[in-house]
């Protein structure tokens, strides 16, 4: 089904919410609060970028913000010890379940890596499966793992020619 791509808009939270809820229930890497992660971001204002994917089969004729949202992503500042910036951090990503291996949240990550790249990103990091992230060309990097995370699941993505040297930090919303 096509799915088309957007930024969030007002009135997309309560989906958001849902969809991440939904998507990381059960999962054993899953901390139980993905949902409210993206609420506290948000709140924040330090949702730099956060896209939907709606369904842009269903209501053909609705606009894009009457669709369906089917799957979500969230970008946050990284903070690197060393004072290079910008540095971004994705997570959570999620797609409803029922829609879960069509490449939707592919189609979010590539959209979202390219969006932070096209302003500027010296690269974006990522804690997660390094068995999924590396096809989006993601590497385990634990010298560069803050201290309260695990260094084997620790990625980053280099978006530009600058190496950074320090270690990163992800926004304070993600250790509330």
């Amino acid at each position: 089904m096509p799915i088309l791509i957007r930024e969030e808009q007002f009135g997309d939270e309560a989906a958001i919410f849902k969809i991440t809820e939904d998507a990381f229930r059960g999962m054993p890497y899953a901390g139980g609060d993905e949902q409210i992660l993206v609420d506290r971001l948000r709140d924040q204002n330090s949702l730099v970028l956060s896209l939907v994917a709606v369904d842009d089969d269903k209501q053909a004729n609705a606009s894009p913000a009457e669709k369906t949202v089917v799957g979500h992503i969230a970008f946050s500042i990284a903070i690197n010890t060393d004072g290079s910036a910008p540095w971004y951090a994705f997570g959570p990503v999620s797609v409803t379940p029922e829609r879960q291996a069509e490449g939707i949240g592919a189609q979010l990550i590539n959209q979202g890596l390219a969006t932070i790249q096209s302003r500027g990103a010296l690269g974006c990091i990522l804690t997660g499966d390094p068995n999924y992230y590396s096809r989006f060309d993601f590497a385990v990097s634990p010298n560069f793992s803050p201290a309260n995370e695990p260094a084997e699941y620790f990625q980053l993505k280099l978006l530009s020619t600058t190496t950074p040297t320090g270690t990163f930090s992800f926004h304070p919303a993600f250790y509330e």
